[in-house]
């Protein structure tokens, strides 16, 4: 079982994607996301599973969540810095994990 203490380790942070370019190389990823996490953590990349259900554009100006303090990985060419949170749909596809109303971008999941 995790603890309180597990929880509040993870930086969950509320970013807007800046820009989205495909990845088409990509075995697991689909497209690589420039979000901004806020004058704290600042602007980092993310590579992300996003089709069939987001063509990338329609990403822009959006609020997504993202874990910011675990390692970067290393995907293709790209670094990736933050994990972009999702969930699949009953189609097994990704879907976004987004506020439900408008967030204060770099703010922190608690």
């Amino acid at each position: 079982m995790a603890t309180i203490d597990d929880f509040q380790a993870i930086d969950i942070r509320v970013g807007r994607v800046l820009s989205v370019e495909p990845f088409p190389e990509g075995k697991y990823s689909t497209h690589v996301l420039n979000i901004d996490f806020g004058a704290e953590v600042g602007t980092k990349k993310s590579l992300a599973r996003l089709t069939p259900l987001y063509s990338g554009p329609e990403l822009i100006g959006r609020l997504v969540l993202g874990v910011v303090n675990f390692a970067p990985r290393q995907i293709g060419k790209h670094l990736s810095e933050v994990l972009t949170l999702g969930v699949p749909n009953a189609d097994g596809n990704t879907v976004l994990i987004q506020p439900e109303r408008e967030a204060a971008v770099g703010g922190k999941l608690h």
